[in-house]
């Protein structure tokens, strides 16, 4: 069974002690390829420095994260280096970039800085649209925003004869959220280690999603599934998250992770054998 874990931070200090046996673990579970979100440029070292560790297994974002925006009066800068970076020849050992994440609207520790979230959002979706690539969006406690500007941005798109798309990184939202955003673009819905846990209402919404909209995501070490809730979260972990979307879609596990990783693969265009 062939998994992509489409949101994993291995690259972060919280695996320093262990993260080759990390990488080792995902293998033996059947994960096929690792996709690293970028956050700002204090961990680019680290991230690029874990893709050229382990090549060929790991593909690479680059973005801004939103709440790196936040008290940071060089946001715009960091800005700049994400074009600078996407925009310009790889680093050493970076094939190239596969989309431009993570990026969105984070509003859950503070409503301060709604306005430059919003333009650092905004400057990232049009970046990725110009380039051809797909994003990966960061959402929290910012649902109604995030949809607005996203139907306001994938309307602009179009008309500049472009398309923005991409994945809504950790869905968390209603059923009806869901909808909406299939019919505003080419979006995929990231499901986490949250559809595991005991009386989660993202199982329900998860139960009337299609697969062929999802793609499994662990966002080590973070948002760890059951039984391991509490504990560092890992990339090997990523079966228990498609066995239980089998179980909520009355499908084998086999049929899950067939369907997301060819998902995974269109997004991103990793080129893998199917």
């Amino acid at each position: 069974m062939k998994m992509i874990d489409t949101h994993s931070h291995l690259y972060t200090e919280e695996f320093d002690d262990d993260r080759d046996e990390a990488v080792s673990r995902a293998r033996e579970a059947g994960v096929s390829r690792l996709i690293f979100p970028a956050i700002d440029s204090e961990s680019h070292d680290r991230l690029f420095a874990a893709a050229r560790r382990y090549a060929g297994y790991c593909a690479v974002m680059m973005g801004l994260h939103p709440t790196s925006v936040n008290d940071n009066p060089r946001w715009r800068e960091e800005l700049e280096i994400v074009e600078r970076t996407l925009t310009q020849a790889p680093p050493e050992g970076i094939d190239r970039f596969v989309a431009v994440g993570e990026i969105g609207l984070d509003f859950y520790w503070s409503r301060d800085f709604v306005a430059e979230q919003t333009e650092a959002f905004v400057f990232q979706l049009r970046l990725a649209a110009r380039l051809g690539l797909p994003v990966a969006i960061h959402t929290r406690d910012a649902w109604g925003e995030m949809v607005e500007i996203l139907t306001q941005e994938s309307r602009a798109a179009r008309e500049r004869g472009e398309e923005l798309r991409g994945v809504l990184h950790a869905y968390s939202d209603r059923i009806e959220t869901y909808r909406t955003l299939r019919e505003v673009g080419r979006f995929k819905f990231g499901i986490g280690g949250v559809v595991t846990f005991k009386k989660s209402p993202l199982a329900e919404v998860v139960r009337e999603m299609e697969l062929e909209d999802l793609l499994l995501e662990t966002d080590c070490p973070y948002l760890t599934p059951a039984p391991f809730r509490g504990k560092r979260n890992e990339s090997g972990y990523i079966s228990y998250i498609c066995h239980k979307i089998a179980e909520l879609k009355g499908v084998e596990a086999e049929e899950v992770a067939r369907i997301t990783t060819k998902n995974a693969d269109a997004l991103f265009g990793l080129g893998m054998e199917h």
